[in-house]
């Protein structure tokens, strides 16, 4: 069997189902005027997670200021920020009860300080309102800027991740050319900088014309750069207005990375063809990780 392939493969195959909790995620987001990034990237994991009564939040409206190729956010100009935003992420939270939240948000380099004191209230709107909850946020690379990621990191997240999206070579047909690799790396090296205790995560995505190789070599520059999780998926084309996937990978490869990453001393590698950045099985994972570093820090007091 052909570890590769220019066709959709059967493996790649899902039905959308919508029991559980979709209905009242859906009903829920659109009420308070949330966006999710769910919906705005056509996740393919949308049923499971909302389903299970959880999603991912997209803050600072659903416009971006970049144009990256893979991504079906829409771009252009962006809306003005709503102040009250992170009152009503708060109370979304809140009403699903959850445990465990992802926060991301579009890029906006239209502002002074590119949204991350907006970000910030929000991760601190939520945890005041949910007292013990757990979040990670998934942020923009803020243009490397050391005083807009120490916004991020003083409002006290549990987890920081930054995705690198894909291998070095490709960066500059992926993303947007205000992004880099490098810049990315640097990120999660500053986030580490400012709170050494901070658990961070990475991404990249497969089929845009990487080898293993250069997949390990990402690994082992996140490793170098402090990061704790890393998540591997296949990259599917939203429309075709965005670049085409060169390739739909293996699950046999997803596992072969998936060893290779634990060997090079991940805490935690998620790795197969619909795993994204924020997956409802991977968050649990990384939760039981944080809940036994709070025990083991209370047993020590």
């Amino acid at each position: 069997m052909s570890l590769v392939s220019v066709d959709k493969p059967e493996w790649l195959k899902t039905k959308l189902q919508t029991m559980g909790s979709f209905a009242k995620v859906r009903e829920t987001v659109k009420g308070l005027g949330l966006n999710t990034v769910c919906e705005s990237a056509h996740c393919p994991n949308i049923s499971e997670c909302w389903s299970g009564g959880t999603a991912t939040f997209m803050v600072m409206g659903d416009t971006c200021t970049r144009g990256c190729r893979f991504c079906e956010v829409s771009h252009g100009k962006a809306k003005e920020v709503d102040i009250f935003e992170p009152v009503k992420l708060a109370r979304a939270v809140k009403e699903f009860n959850l445990d465990y939240v992802v926060i991301t948000s579009v890029d906006r380099d239209d502002l002074p300080d590119q949204g991350s004191s907006h970000f910030a209230a929000c991760i601190r709107a939520v945890k005041k309102m949910n007292p013990g909850i757990l979040v990670e946020v998934l942020i923009p690379d803020f243009q490397g800027r050391e005083d807009l990621i120490k916004n991020i990191t003083d409002a006290k997240p549990d987890v920081i991740a930054h995705n690198i999206e894909t291998v070095r070579r490709l960066q500059p047909f992926v993303r947007d050319r205000r992004a880099n690799y490098g810049q990315s790396l640097e990120v999660l090296k500053i986030a580490k900088k400012l709170d050494p205790k901070m658990r961070t995560k990475s991404s990249i995505m497969l089929g845009l014309g990487e080898t293993e190789q250069e997949v390990c070599e990402a690994m082992d520059d996140l490793r170098n750069a402090g990061a704790d999780f890393f998540t591997i998926g296949q990259y599917l084309r939203p429309t075709k207005k965005q670049m085409a996937a060169e390739k739909y990978v293996h699950p046999e490869v997803f596992e072969r990375l998936k060893l290779a990453g634990k060997q090079k001393g991940f805490l935690y590698v998620a790795s197969g063809p619909f795993i994204r950045s924020s997956y409802r099985a991977g968050e649990l994972f990384v939760k039981s990780v944080l809940q036994k570093e709070s025990k083991a820090v209370e047993n020590d007091i």
